[in-house]
């Protein structure tokens, strides 16, 4: 019997794609290639949007502690402390902790992961999608109505499926590591070094100091197996003059600044998200982050599919939401990687960029930009300033009971959010979705903490994203319902 989704990879996105998917109900199973969970970091950080997608599904809490992390372009940093939204992200989180927090997610949800299978071939049609596996028990076939590939940079579905994949090929190097046992001066943004080289040290748990060394002039490094603790420590004690060579080293591997964005996020019943989708150097912390909400922004509309009630154009709104957000994302990270690493004949221009960024309009820009509290969607025309950006998760209101509650709790469910905030409106609202409430929560209260600006009534898509609100969009409620939730249910 067919699946609904097939997910390809274990990681964080494609974790959090088939926790987004069951959580509507959606018959969905995850193949990994690797037989077991790694220990590897990798990921270290993420941003504030996306710790507002992890805790808009109650997430967030269960990874436990973690620091705020600054912000910074190119290495030249951002005073956040000036600006009335709260852009720190996360930071010395481990890819593994978060992984194993998405792991357990996911399979209170119900959701069976298949490790020790790799994808081997891809074949759709307008029925469905074949995928053939080479598994523990050898060659096997399993079929779906949709295919997501979240198996990184390397993505063996986006080769199967034909995408393409332009880009930018890696000319620097950068050779990273987790090591215990060593007490050196912590450079958290990084520390630029004469000739354009640099290095960064920074926590993570239980002693680990995540280390980065990029060595300007020294090849790039292409083979990941035969990298050696060594090889690190030592242009480490060149560059810096510190030995590290006694440190443990638990993982160690290199990267290169690469950027790439896949020329389809979706061809057919095939889906791309995360590194599948788009690569980068990790100047800004962003690949985790931004696959995440790849994966949030994709999940309901794959639901919405599958249930059958998706607008017509629901799921190439994926696209053409995303590929956009990935393509600005390599531009950005192109551009620090030349900020921060182009040597003494950039001093000028870092000059002048710390310059703009101590003014808070040009530093508020570029903390969105960084944050990805900055991302705006065309969902509507109107002018209001929340229309096409994320609900902020975090006001409150209080309902009719007396409950005082957040928006981000009211998003648990993975379901649209219609807020009304006035008697009259509510009212109005209330009569308007009465055929969406199947996939739209109403919800009618006071503010107890206002978002900057009024607004009376707000439909919220589940990804977070205001799609319609009241006053300030020129369609009304009716119409904003029917494009982001289909056809209303007709009365019995």
């Amino acid at each position: 019997m067919a699946r609904d989704v097939i997910v390809v990879g274990a990681g964080p996105v494609g974790l959090m794609l088939a926790g987004e998917l069951r959580l509507r109900g959606v018959d969905v199973a995850v193949y990994e290639r690797l037989p077991a969970p790694t220990r590897q970091s990798r990921g270290a950080s993420f941003t504030k949007r996306t710790a507002e997608c992890f805790d808009q599904r109650g997430l967030l809490d269960r990874l436990g502690g973690t620091e705020p992390a600054d912000s910074h372009f190119g290495g030249v940093p951002i005073d956040l402390g000036m600006l009335e939204q709260d852009h720190h992200g996360h930071r010395g989180v481990s890819q593994f902790r978060t992984e194993r927090m998405l792991e357990d997610w996911v399979g209170e949800l119900g959701v069976p992961v298949l490790r020790g299978r790799e994808v081997t071939g891809v074949h759709q049609d307008e029925d469905g999608v074949v995928v053939a596996v080479a598994g523990p028990d050898g060659p096997a076939e399993d079929t779906a109505a949709y295919l997501v590939g979240c198996d990184g940079g390397r993505s063996t579905v986006r080769k199967l499926a034909g995408i393409a994949f332009p880009g930018t090929e890696g000319r620097r190097g950068f050779l990273t590591a987790d090591v215990t046992g060593i007490d050196t001066r912590k450079r958290r943004i990084g520390e630029n070094l004469p000739g354009g080289s640099m290095v960064m040290a920074m926590d993570l748990e239980n002693g680990v100091t995540r280390v980065v060394v990029h060595e300007a002039g020294t090849p790039v490094p292409r083979d990941r197996d035969s990298l050696a603790f060594r090889d690190l420590a030592d242009a480490w004690q060149r560059l810096t003059g510190e030995s590290i060579h006694h440190g443990q080293c638990r993982w160690i591997s290199c990267f290169t600044d690469a950027s790439r964005a896949a020329a389809e996020y979706r061809r057919g019943r095939v889906f791309l998200a995360g590194d599948a989708a788009h690569v980068q150097p990790p100047a800004m912390a962003q690949g985790l982050s931004v696959g995440v909400q790849d994966a949030v922004n994709l999940g309901w509309k794959l639901a919405a599919a599958v249930q059958g009630w998706a607008p017509q154009d629901l799921l190439d709104s994926y696209h053409a939401e995303r590929h956009l957000v990935g393509e600005q994302l390599a531009r950005n990270a192109r551009a620090a990687i030349e900020l921060r690493l182009t040597g003494e004949d950039m001093d000028p221009v870092r000059e002048v960029v710390g310059e703009l960024l101590a003014h808070k309009d040009a530093a508020e820009y570029a903390a969105g930009m960084l944050s990805n509290l900055g991302i705006r969607y065309d969902l509507a025309k109107g002018e209001h300033p929340l229309l096409g950006r994320r609900m902020p998760p975090g006001h409150g209101l209080t309902l009719a009971d007396g409950t005082r509650t957040r928006v981000a709790d009211l998003l648990r469910t993975g379901r649209g959010l219609l807020l009304a905030t006035t008697g009259r409106t509510a009212a109005q609202a209330a009569q308007a979705a009465g055929g969406h409430t199947d996939r739209v929560d109403v919800v009618t209260g006071t503010w107890t903490t206002r978002p900057g600006i009024a607004v009376d009534a707000v439909l919220v898509r589940p990804d977070g994203y205001v799609a319609w609100t009241s006053p300030g969009t020129a369609d009304d409620l009716t119409q904003a319902l029917d494009r982001w939730f289909g056809t209303a249910r007709r009365a019995l």
